[in-house]
């Protein structure tokens, strides 16, 4: 026996909307994540700012020459140096919420137009750029509206790869309202439609969990109307909410692993990047105090990305140095699991471990972040396994098999 045709048809049918429904909504990982955000004041800020933060952070290496060494690795702390020489921040956003606070209307107004200006002079390398803005509540929406106005009068439009962040989201209302704004901004400045994106940071556990029980975040993907980039988890504000004492404020408290994983979920393969918080210990003080912080941040940068999370919060120049060193040790010893792998799933010679397409993709996935981030060359991979090319990574990525 067999379903009749009719039956048969309508099945497939509804399998095929399920499919289209699936792949509108869950369009696929987004590659070139930026492995940091560094956030600065917007009253502080200045064109110079990355060749500042990078020299001060090869000062901090060079003065902790033995303790990145011993973390790293000699060959990583070569690379890092160079890193932050030439290319030390990768994303950048001047803060006018709580690194700015509140100040008289003129003084944020002029402080707004000048970020603008230099967000659009940095240099190409720093290829992610923006502003956080105060939030979009009652006491501070139309300052927040505002500023934003200004810092794109600044900078005569939207400047290359501008996204700003929304902090203090609390309810999913506030992603509409926020998506209309983007609308009536673009509308009102004659900008191109669709020009304006946004980041929503995690800072509440109303934006994890609703009052119905619903994820807000999943929720606030999807009516974000595309406009949505990324999530940034907000580690201090959401510890204070969740009742947590400042003494154990951490991105690696329980609540905070809870929050991010949620996230995790809720942004995968939709495109959107989950972003890790801060730590507000910076390298400063005392020898002691200054070589207890290296080892903190490498040791919490190391944690994010063993977790699935490829980007944090870098609040200060000495976290640079922390950032990359242990990004690129992280990706380095990637490298040396993946490629092996890769090879015999090429090759299709099994072994003690028979990789499937999906994990083939997330070997690949990890050795093109790395290559992205520039932990390691094109050549490095290829040495490993010849036939490994990047073309070749990234079929395996989009979960095609390669022609050899």
């Amino acid at each position: 026996m067999t379903l009749p045709p009719d039956v048969l048809a309508g099945i497939e049918s509804r399998i095929g909307a399920v499919d289209a429904e699936l792949a509108r909504l869950y369009p696929g990982d987004r590659p070139g994540q930026p492995i940091h955000t560094a956030y600065v004041s917007g009253g502080d800020a200045s064109p110079s700012l990355p060749g500042e933060w990078g020299a001060a952070a090869i000062e901090l290496g060079e003065s902790q020459l033995d303790l990145i060494t011993e973390l790293a690795g000699a060959e990583v702390v070569k690379l890092v140096l160079e890193r932050l020489r030439h290319r030390p921040i990768q994303d950048l956003r001047l803060d006018f919420e709580d690194g700015y606070g509140t100040r008289p209307d003129e003084v944020e107004d002029r402080d707004a137009v000048r970020a603008g200006e230099i967000l659009r002079a940095l240099p190409d390398d720093v290829f992610s750029r923006g502003i956080r803005l105060k939030g979009l509540t009652s006491l501070e929406c139309a300052r927040a509206v505002r500023t934003l106005e200004r810092v794109l009068e600044g900078a005569g439009g939207v400047p290359t790869g501008f996204v700003f962040t929304l902090p203090k989201i609390r309810h999913i209302d506030q992603v509409e309202v926020a998506v209309n704004l983007c609308d009536a901004i673009e509308s009102a400045h004659g900008l191109p439609s669709g020009a304006l994106k946004f980041e929503l940071q995690i800072e509440s556990p109303q934006a994890v969990i609703a009052a119905d029980g619903t994820a807000t975040v999943a929720q606030a993907i999807h009516r974000a109307a595309g406009r949505c980039t990324g999530l940034h988890y907000g580690t201090y504000d959401y510890s204070a909410a969740c009742g947590i004492t400042p003494k154990f404020q951490s991105l690696e408290h329980p609540v905070a692993d809870h929050a991010k994983a949620v996230m995790q979920a809720a942004a995968a393969q939709t495109g959107v990047w989950v972003c890790d918080g801060s730590t507000q210990v910076l390298p400063l003080g005392t020898e002691d105090e200054v070589r207890e912080a290296v080892s903190r941040h490498y040791r919490l940068v190391t944690r994010s990305l063993e977790r699935g999370y490829y980007q944090g919060w870098d609040m200060g120049a000495g976290h640079l140095l922390t950032r990359w060193l242990a990004t690129f040790a992280f990706f380095r010893e990637a490298l040396g699991v993946a490629a092996p792998r890769i090879g015999r799933y090429l090759d299709r010679q099994g072994g003690a471990v028979v990789d499937e397409p999906a994990t083939a993709q997330a070997l690949a996935t990890v050795v093109l972040r790395g290559l992205d981030c520039g932990a390691f060359q094109p050549a490095d991979v290829t040495a490993l396994v010849p036939t490994a090319t990047v073309e070749v990574l990234h079929h395996l990525r989009e979960r095609k098999m390669p022609t050899l």
